[in-house]
C-alpha cells in the first residue's frame, strides 16, 4: 500500500465513509484508517438494524449543542435533498414511513453501509483496519499518521472518530487526544439519547410498563425539556424514545452538580380539570360495584394503577364511590405529575449518541476546517453538535461528512 495519500480520514463510520467518498469524487486519493475490523459498525445498528438514515423534517429545533445554529450552513450544502439523492445514486432506495422518517426500501441497516464501502471500492478509496494510531503531528505543511503499521502521510486530515457512545461500534473516545494536540476545545461530553435512572422505590413495581404519555425534565426546579410518546419504565428508571431525547440535558445537569428530576404525564391530551372529571366519572359517576382498582382497569397498565393509587393513597380495596374528591384531585395530580427524581443515566455504553466535542466555534461550517490548523477538517459525532431521535444524527454524519471531503479536496486544487 502507498503510504502517501491526497486526504486521509480518521475513522470509517457514516460521516468518515461519506467524506471519503465525496474527496475521492473530485478525484482525490483518500486512505481511511479505522481502528476496527471493519466499516460502518455504528450505522449497522441505528434503527434497530433498520437505519432511519434521515427525516425530512429540518431545523435546528432538532439539534442541540453550544451553538445549533451552526448546522444550517452545512445542511444548505448537501441537506436531505442532497442526501436522498446521493443515496438513491448509490443504491439506496428511500422508504419514506411515518411522517417524514426514511428508511432504505430494504430495511437494513447493512444495505447503507454496503453501498457505501461499495462506491469507495469503485472510487479506489483504500481502508485500512486494525489500525491503531499513536500520533498525528503537523509536519512541514502535510500529516504523518504514527501508527503501529508504520507512518503514513497526507495533505489533508479529516477527522471523524465519532464521540464516546456505543465503545463496541468504534466509537470509543480515542479520537479525543489527536484533537487535544492540536490545540482544540473540546465542550464537556456526555451519554445521549440513553436510558436515565431514577432513585423512587416503585420503579420495580412499574419494570415492563409501557404507556403514552410526556415526560418534562426539570433542573434546580425549571422545565428544560420535554417530550412525548411512548414511555418505557425500568427498574431501574426511564426508557423509550421520549426518555432519550431529554436525556441529554439531563446528563448536563448531573455533571454540574445540579437537581434533576423528571415528571412522567400519562394524560398529556388533558388539563387539570379535564383529568379530574375524568376520574370522577369512572369513581363516581361510572364506579357503581367497583373498587378503586377496578375503576382504573383500561385507563392506563395494571402496574401502573397500583403506583398511582398509593401515590394518591387510596386504597386498591375501597369502594370507589367512597373515594372523595380530595383523593381523586390527588389520582388526578399523581397521574400527570408521577415524580422521578434521576440520579444518572446508562452511560455511554448505552447510549446512541455523544452530546459535546469540538467546539464549533474553531471551525469553519462553510468547509468543516479546522480554524487553527490548516487543512484540517472535522466532520460528524466528534463535534460538539447531537440531533434528536428520528435520522438526525446520520443526516449530520453525511451533511458534515460530504462537507469536509469536498472542502478537503477542493483545498489541494488551489495548493
Amino acid at each position: 500500500m502507498s503510504r502517501e495519500f491526497d486526504i486521509i480520514v480518521v475513522g470509517a463510520g457514516a460521516s468518515g465513509l461519506t467524506a471519503a467518498v465525496q474527496a475521492a469524487r473530485k478525484g482525490a486519493s483518500v486512505l481511511i484508517l479505522e481502528h476496527m475490523d471493519r466499516a460502518g459498525k455504528k450505522i449497522l445498528v441505528t434503527g434497530n438494524g433498520k437505519c432511519n438514515f434521515t427525516n425530512k423534517k429540518q431545523g435546528i429545533a432538532y439539534y442541540n449543542g453550544k451553538n445549533p445554529a451552526f448546522v444550517l450552513p452545512v445542511f444548505e450544502q448537501f441537506g436531505v435533498p442532497e442526501t436522498l439523492q446521493f443515496f438513491e445514486n448509490i443504491g439506496i432506495y428511500p422508504k419514506n414511513k411515518r411522517d417524514g422518517y426514511f428508511y432504505p426500501a430494504s430495511e437494513q441497516a447493512a444495505s447503507v453501509a454496503e453501498v457505501l464501502l461499495m462506491e469507495c471500492k469503485r472510487l479506489q478509496v483504500r481502508i485500512a483496519y486494525n489500525i491503531g494510531i499513536r500520533e498525528i503531528r503537523r509536519e512541514a505543511e502535510k500529516f504523518s499518521f504514527f501508527t503501529k503499521e508504520g507512518v503514513f502521510i497526507s495533505n489533508c486530515c479529516i477527522i471523524a472518530t465519532g464521540g464516546k457512545a456505543a465503545k463496541k461500534t468504534g466509537s470509543d473516545g480515542s479520537g479525543i487526544p489527536y484533537i487535544a494536540q492540536f490545540g482544540h476545545k473540546l465542550t464537556d461530553i456526555v451519554p445521549a439519547l440513553v436510558q436515565m435512572q431514577g432513585k423512587q422505590s416503585f420503579l420495580k413495581e412499574l419494570a415492563g410498563v409501557r404507556a403514552q404519555g410526556c415526560i418534562r425534565l426539570y433542573i434546580d426546579g425549571k422545565r428544560i425539556a420535554e417530550d412525548e410518546g411512548e414511555l418505557q419504565l425500568t427498574e431501574f428508571g426511564v426508557s423509550g424514545i421520549p426518555a432519550f431525547q431529554v436525556s441529554r440535558f439531563a446528563a448536563y445537569g448531573l455533571l454540574y452538580g445540579q437537581e434533576v428530576y423528571a415528571e412522567l404525564n400519562f394524560l398529556p391530551k388533558l388539563s387539570r380539570e379535564e383529568a379530574k372529571k375524568l376520574f370522577a366519572r369512572r369513581f363516581i359517576a361510572n364506579g357503581a360495584g367497583k373498587n378503586a382498582a377496578q375503576a382504573l382497569i383500561g385507563l392506563f397498565p395494571c402496574k401502573l394503577n397500583v403506583v398511582l393509587l398509593k401515590e394518591a393513597q387510596i386504597s386498591p380495596g375501597q369502594q370507589a364511590q367512597r373515594c372523595t374528591r380530595k383523593e381523586l384531585n390527588a389520582l388526578a395530580y399523581a397521574a400527570q405529575t408521577l415524580r422521578v427524581d434521576i440520579t444518572g443515566t446508562k452511560g455511554f455504553d448505552f447510549a446512541q449518541v455523544t452530546a459535546g466535542g469540538v467546539d464549533t466555534a474553531e471551525i469553519n461550517p462553510a468547509t468543516m476546517e479546522s480554524l487553527l490548523v490548516p487543512r484540517l477538517y472535522f466532520a460528524g459525532e466528534v463535534i460538539d453538535i447531537d440531533g434528536l431521535c428520528g435520522g438526525y444524527n446520520l443526516q449530520w454524519a453525511w451533511s458534515s461528512g460530504a462537507v469536509a471531503g469536498r472542502a478537503a479536496a477542493d483545498a489541494l486544487l488551489t495548493q
